[in-house]
């Protein structure tokens, strides 16, 4: 009898470790494989490892040969710092600013 009151008094932890156990079953058994997300995303996957060594390459090399002129920009750096979050200012409120 005192197995059925410790039993009872824990039926909801009992009752969510079984639905947990459920829940995992199914997603292992009814979601699709590994290799068919792999296969239906790899288009996007590619381009994105493409465009990140595209950045990386754009942020390693520089226009000028000369290192005293300090002056000159590096190649895409308005876009590094676009993707950085370090823009002044936006595209589309660049319009809108008062030049003085």
């Amino acid at each position: 009898m005192e197995i059925q009151q410790q039993l009872f008094k824990f039926r909801y932890h009992i009752l969510g470790a079984l639905l947990l156990c459920l829940a995992t079953f199914s997603l292992l058994h009814l979601a699709p494989s590994f290799l068919n997300i792999l296969a239906y995303f790899w288009p996007l996957f590619l381009s994105t490892a493409l465009f990140l060594a595209l950045v990386l390459f754009f942020a390693k090399t520089q226009t000028s040969h000369h290192s005293d002129d300090a002056s000159l920009p590096k190649p895409a750096e308005d876009l590094l710092d676009f993707v950085a979050g370090h823009h002044h200012d936006p595209p589309l409120d660049a319009h809108n600013k008062k030049s003085d």
